[in-house]
């Protein structure tokens, strides 16, 4: 499923990704929706709300909790690759580092509080990318105060620190993190190599030739930044209303896709299974989503709280179980193997024949060798 927001409305549109055009649930939310992002296992959804941060959890429509621990409007909200933890930015310059299960932990007398603190930059968060590695990966995030902070999740600690010329509007880093891309509010876009052993903690961006370079084309602000699986493609999208694809040694832009209003969002993925599949639905509805926390209190009616499940009972046809598919498999794969070494019928005997002769050679061989070495270490000296 795809869950857009429209800019300055306080609702998320939901689309099912094989069905265009058909709007299939509207969220209405407590006010106006400034960023919005799910954990990569799909259980979860975080929003942006003026200050706050809200969570729900996808499979019920729980607001499980909400956090109010900025001081002004959020910008940005992450996840780390294994939903393990969260990022959130905001226009208060901190970046706040969130433990999922410490947040969404039963006790209601306990507030929940952000494992690190990031508070080194002067100006507003505009954008925060996690790397690989869960709980022990590394952490960018972009400022309006002109600078690029690396951090380890791990220990909160800053990595490094490199000041451009133009505000950094967006971030991202090549899957193997040898590179960080950052796109300025003047339309560049900046490579920085990462893999310097002269770097220092702090460092002025300077376009050289051992991985320092600029990739040119964008005419207004840079506002998204994303890496391809392998590394070699850039894709990036900016208010001048396009979309550009870059060849990530080359530096040239590859493909430009013009849209009709400025692009606030992109982003390389793999093309979910269902995609191409017109007739495939969601084997469980999207329950609606609640506008208030659910707890002992609030909740209504007996069913408050459930999960939704679907039951092969109440299936048309029934669904094939593992063991069958097993079965199944193991008998298919037993026929071909069958049918490649012996053949059919009469060639399955000779075939055995020549393979019994085969074993009476090799066993008269080795008696053979067992006897000539014990003759050998027999014989007198």
């Amino acid at each position: 499923m795809s869950a857009p927001v429209e800019l300055g409305k306080n609702f998320i549109n939901v689309w099912e990704i094989q069905r265009k055009d058909q709007l299939q649930q509207k969220i209405v939310c407590p006010g106006i929706v400034t960023c919005l992002t799910a954990s990569p296992d799909g259980i979860y959804v975080l929003a942006g709300i003026a200050e706050a941060i809200y969570l729900w959890e996808v499979s019920t429509g729980n607001l499980l909790v909400i956090l109010n621990r900025h001081y002004q409007d959020l910008s940005c909200l992450r996840f780390t690759d294994d939903s393990s933890h969260f990022v959130s930015g905001g226009k208060d310059n901190l970046a706040l580092v969130w433990n999922l299960a410490s947040v969404i932990q039963l006790d209601s007398s306990h507030t929940p509080e952000p494992r690190h603190v990031l508070s080194r930059h002067s100006l507003p968060i505009t954008d925060i990318h996690c790397g690989l590695m869960g709980p022990q990966a590394r952490l960018a995030t972009a400022s309006l105060d002109q600078t690029v902070k690396l951090w380890e999740i791990s220990s909160g600690e800053m990595l490094l620190s490199v000041l451009f010329d133009t505000s950094i509007m967006s971030v991202t880093l090549d899957p193997c993190e040898y590179l960080l891309f950052c796109g300025g509010s003047d339309g560049n876009i900046f490579q920085v190599s990462l893999c310097n052993t002269a770097l220092s903690r702090d460092k002025t961006f300077q376009s050289d030739g051992e991985g320092n370079q600029m990739f040119k084309g964008h005419r207004n602000l840079v506002t998204c930044l994303s890496v391809s699986m392998d590394g070699t493609l850039l894709l990036s999208g900016s208010h001048d209303e396009t979309v550009r694809m870059w060849d990530v040694q080359s530096k040239q832009c590859i493909r430009c896709i013009n849209h009709k209003g400025q692009v606030t969002n992109a982003a390389i993925i793999p093309a979910p299974g269902n995609m191409f599949l017109p007739d495939s639905r969601p084997g469980v509805p999207l329950p609606r989503f609640s506008r208030h926390l659910n707890n002992s209190e609030q909740a209504e009616g007996a069913g408050a709280g459930g999960i939704s499940l679907r039951l092969g009972g109440d299936r048309q046809e029934r669904e094939e179980t593992y063991l069958e598919k097993a079965e199944r498999l193991h008998s298919l794969m037993c026929a071909v193997t069958d049918k490649s070494v012996f053949g059919d019928g009469e060639n399955t005997k000779v075939r055995v024949s020549e393979l019994e002769e085969e074993v009476r050679t090799l066993k008269k061989i080795n008696k053979d060798l067992y006897e000539f070495s014990a003759q050998l270490l027999t014989k007198p000296h």
